[in-house]
């Protein structure tokens, strides 16, 4: 399985197409998915990494068929973008928020936005900062700056731009930690937020005590749970795949999350499933965010 790491670097040409195509369980046309939530859950592309390549059509047509409405960006899968946009419309799927590499948003920022916007998206998000050994307090001032940069041309082009953590950053500074030194260099105007709650979790932090820290700035969260008696990792930029586990079956206090969530105003939530079985966990995260209470 390619690492989200290598992906991100090819993030705006995506991957490899196959001839390949999955086998997919059998399953009815369901409803579109409801919940108490103040905004739709969608599906992170990411999470059916291992399908899209092989065919992008039948697998967009899975993920509506799942329930899902809205999706989020992960690179085009090999294809053309006006082919990518094309399969989404006829997969009744509206994809709103798209990752972007830092080395494409540093390369080209103004194709990076422009892809952006071709495929329907209102938000971009870069989910990784390249970093040699370990994330510095260095990196996080240097990338806040870009941060700052990207943000401005993003609302120039009628976007908006946001960072998601992915661990690495919650480590001490003279700040707090580095993910308090990148945020105190961003400018609250131009540079949003998006949690990724395992991550988070994973790395030592509060995920609900984050969201309410970040109030008023965080666009949407990645909602994925951390395994029974899976150890958290100070600092980690990530777990592997057997420590994710369907949405309200983990360690995650995830009524305190979506409780904070929707006190700060988040607007997108999105499931995302980086194990090996992501067409069986699925279904287990939605069935939670459904039945889930205020």
């Amino acid at each position: 399985m390619r690492s989200r790491r290598d992906f991100l670097s090819s993030v705006a040409v995506g991957l490899g197409a196959s001839a390949v195509r999955p086998t997919w369980a059998s399953a009815a046309e369901r409803a579109e998915i409801k919940s108490v939530l103040n905004g739709p859950v969608g599906l992170q592309l990411w999470s059916l990494r291992e399908y899209l390549p092989k065919d992008l059509p039948g697998t967009l047509a899975k993920v509506h068929a799942m329930g899902f409405r809205e999706v989020e960006g992960a690179g085009l899968w090999g294809h053309p973008l006006p082919e990518f946009r094309a399969a989404l419309d006829k997969a009744g799927l509206r994809c709103q928020s798209a990752h972007m590499g830092l080395e494409n948003l540093n390369g080209d920022l103004p194709a990076a936005l422009a892809q952006a916007k071709a495929i329907g998206a209102k938000h971009v998000v870069c989910p990784w900062i390249p970093h040699e050994k370990g994330f510095t307090r260095d990196d996080a001032l240097k990338t806040g700056a870009a941060f700052n940069r990207f943000g401005q041309a993003a609302k120039e082009a009628g976007l908006s731009f946001g960072y998601h953590p992915h661990g690495y950053e919650f480590v001490p500074s003279p700040e707090g930690t580095l993910f308090d030194t990148l945020l105190g260099a961003t400018d609250a105007s131009l540079v949003e937020f998006q949690v990724d709650v395992f991550h988070a979790y994973h790395a030592g932090a509060d995920p609900a005590k984050l969201i309410e820290k970040l109030s008023g700035r965080v666009r949407s969260l990645h909602l994925k749970d951390q395994k029974q008696g899976f150890p958290v990792t100070p600092g980690s930029d990530g777990a592997p795949p057997e420590a994710d586990v369907p949405v309200g079956t983990g360690q995650v206090d995830f009524p305190a999350v979506l409780r904070a969530a929707v006190k700060a105003g988040v607007s997108l939530y999105y499931v995302e499933d980086e194990s090996t079985d992501p067409l069986a966990h699925i279904p287990q995260s939605v069935a939670f965010l459904e039945g889930f209470k205020l």
